[in-house]
């Protein structure tokens, strides 16, 4: 099985026409060093402009629930990298965008009882999710789903100190192939091994909803969680043109020199996780971090579009 490349391989050329977007990224996410406010714009598809000039101002479509997972590693000679896949470009939602491993909530992620889980229980991840505990669970449920179905990373383990040390073999690859399929419950795929959900293994990071202009919404939490020893990212996700293991700080450059494309959500995310200096520092970050429910507004702005914060001027106008 093929191993996700060292060195950063997301570039390529845009298959779609792009429009300038401005975002106000804030200084407090900064930890490590002393930062300011900064103003950065960036490309983003053309598509989302459309759609803004576009709105009526009528019913926005409801947001689906979805997970993703800032898969992390320490990187030689300090620093973190993280985990990131290059959607495939005729996808609907996200197509030729760079993004974390993650997805929509599946009816089987909700609807799992027996499914073995050690750690947090789901009343207490209710509060940092923003849902209820049968929501909450799911949520979690879809992380660690999604995280195995696009990296070949598994968060669980036969006991509670334990985690899977190794996923790289041809039954484990099977067993992937058949949950991204659906035709194997996660909650199967556990029971029959022996192994429980390790939930202790994420932490909730952000939570982000599409702005009420988008025809595709997702009501999204973002978790952060730390490669386990002994296993190894694949280039396995159906869903992904290109991998890589990538610094934060080299991804956000690239975004800069319109390399690659992202919406503001995921540029905001690495750029929080840039100013750590260690995987422990990020999920010690997120044992403190205050998460509730942000719903960006996307104004028109010439040729391009603003993205405003609910703290930002103008954005309850």
């Amino acid at each position: 099985m093929e191993t996700v490349p060292k060195s950063y391989d997301l570039l390529t050329t845009m298959a779609f026409p792009l429009v300038a977007l401005t975002v106000t990224q804030r200084a407090g996410v900064c930890a490590r060093r002393a930062c300011q406010d900064s103003v950065v714009t960036f490309k983003v598809p053309a598509a989302i402009a459309d759609h803004v000039s576009a709105w009526d101002g009528g019913e926005p479509t409801v947001p689906r629930n979805a997970a993703t997972v800032v898969l992390l590693r320490d990187a030689p000679g300090g620093g973190v990298e993280a985990y990131l896949l290059r959607r495939v470009s005729g996808m609907a939602a996200f197509g030729g965008m760079t993004v974390f491993p993650g997805g929509v909530v599946d009816p089987a992620d909700l609807d799992s009882p027996d499914l073995p889980w050690s750690g947090p229980d789901a009343e207490a991840w209710s509060d940092p999710l923003s849902a209820p505990p049968p929501l909450a669970r799911g949520l979690v449920c879809a992380a660690v789903r999604e995280t195995f179905e696009e990296s070949g990373v598994l968060l669980a383990g036969a006991t509670a100190d334990e985690v899977v040390a190794d996923t790289s073999s041809d039954e484990w690859e099977s067993a992937r192939r058949a949950l991204e399929a659906r035709e194997l419950s996660l909650s199967t795929l556990l029971t029959d091994r022996g192994l429980a959900l390790r939930a202790d293994l994420v932490r909730p990071w952000a939570h982000w909803i599409t702005p009420v202009q988008e025809k595709r919404r997702f009501d999204t939490r973002f978790f952060v969680a730390a490669l386990p020893a002994g296993q190894r990212t694949r280039d396995v996700a159906g869903e992904a043109e290109r991998v890589a293991w990538v610094r934060p700080e080299d991804a956000l450059a690239a975004l800069d020199r319109g390399e690659i494309v992202m919406v503001p959500p995921t540029a905001i995310t690495l750029r929080e996780i840039a100013s750590h200096g260690t995987v422990a520092e990020v999920l010690d970050a997120a044992e403190s971090r205050t998460i509730r429910p942000v719903t960006p507004r996307l104004v028109p702005d010439g040729d391009g579009i603003t993205f405003l914060l609910p703290d930002d001027p103008g954005y309850d106008g």
